[in-house]
């Protein structure tokens, strides 16, 4: 029940609370995006229609065009839960941006984000 209300919630609500983490650390929107589109192989402009729209959090994972395999290499704990150890697919998706946008405030370069 608890998922089915995260994945229901704007993600034109979300998004800017992902923002505000990482740019309360002096970290900026741009790296923001630029993770989430590594993530989710959506390009910029694709990002900010989407941050125009209607569309739920979980719909923005559904509909990624191409999820990055490198994405399984993201692990450690998120929300009190390793993000590897997650069973349920689409809750890992979200988990890996919240663990990625937690790196990026913690002050870890972006090439030591995207796993290159």
């Amino acid at each position: 029940m608890a998922n089915e209300k995260i994945y229901g919630m704007s993600f034109a609500k979300v998004y800017p609370m992902l923002i505000a983490k990482a740019e309360k650390k002096g970290r900026t929107r741009a790296e923001v995006d630029e993770i989430s589109c590594w993530l989710t192989g959506f390009s910029i402009e694709n990002l900010n229609g989407l941050i125009g729209s209607d569309i739920t959090y979980g719909d923005f994972f559904l509909q990624a065009p191409d999820l990055n395999p490198d994405r399984r290499l993201i692990k450690d704990v998120v929300c009190g839960v390793r993000v590897e150890d997650i069973e349920e697919p689409l809750m890992q998706e979200i988990r890996y941006l919240d663990k990625l946008v937690d790196e990026l405030a913690k002050g870890k370069t972006l090439p030591k984000i995207m796993r290159t």
